[in-house]
C-alpha cells in the first residue's frame, strides 16, 4: 500500500503539471504491482482484491492520458476520492485477512455431495424462464432489436417493466454450465448435449437483444466461475475469450447502428485518425472517471441514501408511486456517455464519507467470498457462481454503479435461490 500511495501522489502531481502520459504510466505500474502482489500471495488469477486493484487503478491510469477533448483536469477532491476508493478496500481486506484469514491454497475438507442434478435443473428452469420472457417481450413490443435497422437505441427501449429482469437472467446460464461439467456432467449423454444447447440459447438472447454488455457479462462470469472453481487457470484463457467474442461484439455494434462516424463524433478524440477499436474502449473506460469529476464539481447537495436505494424503489415499484425518488440529474460530460464508476452513487449520497465506507464494505465482502472458497471445494458449487459475479463487478468497477443497480440484486437473489436449491438437492442425494 505504501508503494501505491507514493505512485499515486506522483501521478497526481504529474497530472496537475500537465504531464499526462507520465501520470498515466506511473499508475499503470502501480496497478500491475498491486495485482501481482495478490496473485503471488494467492496463486489465483481471479483474486478479488487483485482484480479490483488492477482494473480500478488501471482504468484511472488510462483516463489520466487525456486523449479526448471531453476530458479536463480533475479537482483535488476527485483525486482524494479515487485514492480512498482503493485504500478503503485494500486496507479493510488486509485487516480481515490478518485477523481471520488462512492460507488461500488450503481448503477445509467437507464430505462430497453431488450437485450435478440440481445444477442441471437450475439451468433448465432459468433458460426456460428467460426464453419465455424474451418471446413475451418481443410479442408485446412487436420487434426484436437485432432486426431493427437505423435505430441506435433499439435495445434500451426493448424492455417491459418487471419482465426484462427475467429475460436477462439468461446471463447466469453459461456459468451454471461450467459448474455442471466441472462437477462431472451427466452419464446420460443427452443431458450433456442439452446443457450445451441451453448455453447457446442463453448467449443468443443477448445477441437478439443487441446487448453487448450482457454478452460480455455472461462470458466473463463463466470464465471467473471456472477460475474460482479450478483455482489454477491459464493466463491465456481471458484473452482467448475476448478474441472469441470480439466478432460478435463488432457485429452487435453494427446492428445497433453505431458506425465509425457516429462514434467518433461522440468521443471527440484529440487524434481524429485514431482507429475506432482503440478509441471506443478508451472512452468507455476513461470517460467514467470524467463523469465522476463532473459530479464532484457540480453536485449542489447530497441525497443521503436515496440514490443507492434505487434497487428498492425499482423492485418494489415505489419509483412509479413517488417519482421524486429517482428524479435526480445525472452529471456527465455528454448525454450519450452515461456510464459511471462504481462509486458514483456513493459520492452522490454521502460525499467522500460515502466513497470511503462503501469501499470498506466491498473489501470486507471480497474477503468473505475469498475465504468462503476454502469451504466449497466439496460443498455447494453455486457459491462459485456468486464469486464469479462479484469478480466481474470488481473487474468492471470503473464501468457502472453495480450495487445500486436493481438488475445486480435480481441476479444475486436468483443466485441465492439456486444456492439454496442445490444445497438441499446435494444433501438429499
Amino acid at each position: 500500500m505504501l508503494a501505491y500511495s507514493i505512485c499515486y501522489a506522483a501521478s497526481c502531481g504529474l497530472a496537475r503539471m500537465g504531464w499526462y502520459y507520465p501520470s498515466g504510466a506511473v499508475l499503470i505500474l502501480a496497478a500491475g504491482y498491486l495485482y501481482y502482489y495478490d496473485y503471488h500471495k494467492s496463486g489465483s488469477l481471479v483474486h478479488l482484491r487483485g482484480l479490483f486493484c488492477a482494473f480500478w487503478t488501471g482504468g484511472q491510469a488510462v483516463a489520466c492520458l487525456k486523449l479526448s477533448r471531453l476530458q479536463s483536469d480533475w479537482s483535488l477532491w476527485t483525486w482524494v476520492c479515487f485514492y480512498l476508493a482503493l485504500a478503503g478496500f485494500w486496507v479493510t481486506y488486509e485487516i480481515a485477512d490478518r485477523l481471520y484469514g488462512e492460507d488461500y491454497g488450503r481448503r477445509r475438507q467437507v464430505k462430497k455431495q453431488s450437485c450435478v442434478q440440481p445444477v442441471f435443473r437450475c439451468m433448465q428452469v432459468l433458460t426456460a424462464v428467460s426464453l419465455a420472457a424474451f418471446i413475451f417481450e418481443a410479442a408485446v413490443l412487436k420487434y426484436i432489436p437485432l432486426f431493427v435497422k437505423g435505430v441506435p437505441h433499439a435495445y434500451s427501449e426493448f424492455h417491459l417493466t418487471g419482465v426484462h429482469y427475467f429475460t436477462v437472467s439468461c446471463v447466469l446460464v453459461p456459468s451454471l454450465a461450467v459448474l455442471f461439467f466441472l462437477e462431472g456432467g451427466s452419464r446420460r449423454s443427452y443431458r450433456n448435449v442439452m446443457a450445451v444447447l441451453m448455453t447457446i440459447i442463453s448467449l443468443a438472447i443477448p445477441v437478439m437483444c443487441v446487448s453487448r454488455f450482457q454478452l460480455v457479462f455472461a462470458v466473463l462470469t463463466a470464465c471467473f466461475t471456472f477460475g474460482a472453481y479450478c483455482r489454477r487457470m491459464s493466463p491465456w484463457v481471458i484473452p482467448a475469450l475476448f478474441v472469441a467474442i470480439l466478432p460478435l461484439y463488432v457485429i452487435l455494434t453494427i446492428a445497433r447502428s453505431h458506425d465509425v462516424a457516429y462514434l467518433n463524433g461522440i468521443f471527440e478524440m484529440k487524434n481524429s485518425g485514431m482507429p475506432i477499436f482503440i478509441s471506443q474502449p478508451y472512452i468507455y473506460i476513461a470517460n467514467n472517471y470524467e463523469n465522476f469529476d463532473c459530479l464532484v464539481e457540480a453536485l449542489p447537495r447530497h441525497t443521503l441514501g436515496i440514490r443507492m436505494l434505487f434497487p428498492v424503489w425499482a423492485l418494489t415499484g415505489l419509483k412509479f408511486v413517488f417519482p421524486y425518488l429517482i428524479s435526480f440529474p445525472l452529471y456527465v460530460t455528454k448525454t450519450e456517455l452515461t456510464t459511471v464508476t462504481m462509486f458514483y452513487d456513493a459520492y452522490y449520497d454521502f460525499g467522500i464519507l460515502g466513497v470511503t465506507v462503501f469501499s470498506c464494505i466491498l473489501g470486507a465482502a471480497a474477503f468473505w467470498l475469498v475465504n468462503a472458497l476454502r469451504d466449497t471445494k466439496s460443498g455447494n458449487p453455486v457459491k462459485y457462481l456468486l464469486y464469479g459475479q462479484f469478480a466481474v463487478y470488481m473487474m468492471l468497477s470503473f464501468f457502472t454503479t453495480w450495487f445500486s443497480n436493481p438488475t445486480t440484486w435480481f441476479y444475486l437473489a436468483v443466485t441465492a435461490v439456486m444456492a439454496w436449491y442445490c444445497g438441499m438437492g446435494g444433501r438429499r442425494r
